[in-house]
């Protein structure tokens, strides 16, 4: 089933998605709007320890924030949360296409189980999501992961790739952290390739930890290199939690991610992310600062179609409506982060999501000026 407006739903659709997101690009022209589009939302958000009630033997999940809260009310602080990330990635997007991503990347959850009760939730079940998901090595037990509406994409492969860091520290000790996630598939009959990150934290401080992230940017350009090399047109979103942001060296010097279209050559990404940057809006907060270390990265070719008779990038978005935020005290208009002070808040994720739209015609293709 396709993700497409009619034009006044279309019209509609931006009005109201400027009350509750920050956009890289300019509304389509008068002659644009006119036309019948398929719009649909890709996103990416972190999930912000969604663990399961259950003390796994085989895993540090004992330390999570839900096994903190006393025994007898951690199941129904469990179906809270869970509702709560169903709600918003059911409305992630949702203001324009009329339904929620197509695909989305996940991160900071504990097992497919956890995966499975988010997408079985009434809010998200009539799209019957697939789950993409491996088991990764990371010492608190969090894994990235895949959802996808299995009537919009169909996967054709998937592998977790996973990287291998030393402590610098710990006399060379193995530190385990989370796989990287590749997925292919065809997005509504067209080719797609999808790098889901969960990149090293900066514990330890920002300078102390940035080897790893750096590590962390050449195993996913690797990942994206190996992809070009076979498809050097393939059509590839890199998305995740960086724990860095668009300035920094992971992004910019090793994955070479540019922050204007015009500049990125066919093995370069572009990311519609550092324009929102530099408007000063993010997707955390911390210490009266705001950083944008969620992003979604894409190759030349969703930014090079001269027309709209295939998927191209349209606009990039952080969700941060209202109920997203803090209502209140010292840190309000903060994300409204789900634990805090070894109990919960009731709130969501301590990150806001990131998406995109990608938008092709339904009529034959047309020569259109590209809104950059």
């Amino acid at each position: 089933m396709r993700s497409g407006i009619k034009p006044l739903a279309f019209l509609t659709g931006f009005l109201l998605i400027l009350m509750g997101c920050q956009s890289t690009q300019n509304k389509a022209s008068t002659d644009q709007k006119k036309d019948d589009f398929l719009i649909t939302s890709i996103a990416f958000y972190n999930l912000e320890n969604l663990f399961d009630t259950e003390d796994d033997p085989n895993k540090f999940d004992e330390s999570s924030p839900i096994m903190e809260i006393s025994e007898g009310e951690r199941d129904a602080v469990y179906q809270k949360k869970v509702a709560n990330m169903a709600k918003v990635i059911a409305d992630i997007g949702a203001e324009v296409t009329g339904r929620p991503p197509a695909v989305i990347g996940v991160c900071e959850i504990e097992n497919f189980k956890v995966l499975q009760d988010v997408v079985n939730d009434k809010r998200l079940s009539p799209y019957d999501y697939g789950i993409i998901h491996y088991n990764s090595p990371d010492a608190r037990g969090i894994d990235v992961a895949l959802l996808y509406q299995k009537s919009l994409f169909r996967p054709s492969y998937s592998k977790a790739h996973e990287l291998v860091l030393f402590s610098d520290s710990d006399r060379g000790k193995r530190k385990y952290t989370r796989d990287q996630l590749h997925v292919k598939g065809k997005l509504d009959g067209e080719d797609m390739h999808f790098i889901v990150n969960h990149w090293p934290s900066r514990s330890g401080g920002e300078k102390r930890s940035r080897p790893h992230r750096i590590e962390a940017a050449r195993l996913a350009k690797a990942i994206k290199d190996s992809i070009l090399i076979q498809q050097p047109y393939a059509k590839l979103m890199i998305m995740g939690d960086f724990n860095d942001g668009p300035y920094n060296e992971s992004i910019k010097e090793v994955l070479e991610a540019k922050a204007h279209a015009d500049d990125v050559n066919l093995t370069d990404l572009y990311n519609p992310f550092e324009k929102l940057y530099k408007k000063g809006v993010g997707t955390i907060a911390w210490m009266d600062t705001w950083d944008l270390f969620d992003m979604i990265l894409v190759t030349k070719p969703l930014i090079n179609i001269k027309d709209y008779s295939a998927y191209r990038l349209y606009q990039a978005h952080i969700f941060n409506p209202f109920y997203l935020q803090n209502p209140k005290g010292r840190f309000k208009g903060y994300p409204y982060r789900a634990f805090a002070d070894g109990g919960f808040t009731g709130g969501y994720s301590d990150h806001f999501p990131v998406f995109v739209y990608v938008i092709k015609k339904k009529t034959a293709s047309a020569e259109v000026n590209p809104s950059e």
